[in-house]
């Protein structure tokens, strides 16, 4: 199958949450000392995936309005875990590069945002009957 044909790769969060991915994972192994690898590198790369495959594992359930709306809550809750392990990097100095700490916090953000106003979206108008 096409991987192409998914759906949820259609989706605005869904690309937002991959180019994070791809970023934070980079910036881990980029921009931090070799000790935050197995700390809070590997926290904050945890949790930068995990809103991507909530919103995936939502998408596969969206036939079900309960069951989407919960996954993309937990995919809402991790992003602002994924931005307090960037805060912390950056606060203990680990994180030294300002204005990449500035960027992927401000696309954290925004991540958050569109998060939050998606849900309330499926919340309101999701059609229940989708097969």
């Amino acid at each position: 199958m096409d991987t192409e044909t998914f759906g949820y790769k259609k989706l605005r969060i869904w690309v937002l949450a991959r180019e994070l991915v791809i970023e934070v994972h980079r910036m881990t192994l980029k921009a931090l000392p070799k000790f935050e690898l197995y700390e809070e590198g590997a926290q904050i790369r945890r949790s930068i995936k995990s809103v991507k495959s909530n919103i995936v594992e939502g998408y596969g359930r969206r036939r079900y309005k309960p069951e989407y709306i919960r996954f993309l809550d937990y995919a809402y809750a991790s992003t602002p875990e994924t931005i307090d392990h960037l805060e912390t990097l950056n606060e203990t100095e680990s994180l030294a590069d300002e204005p990449l700490f500035s960027s992927l916090h401000e696309r954290l953000l925004q991540l958050s945002k569109s998060i939050y106003q998606f849900t309330r979206s499926v919340e309101l108008h999701h059609n229940e009957n989708l097969h």
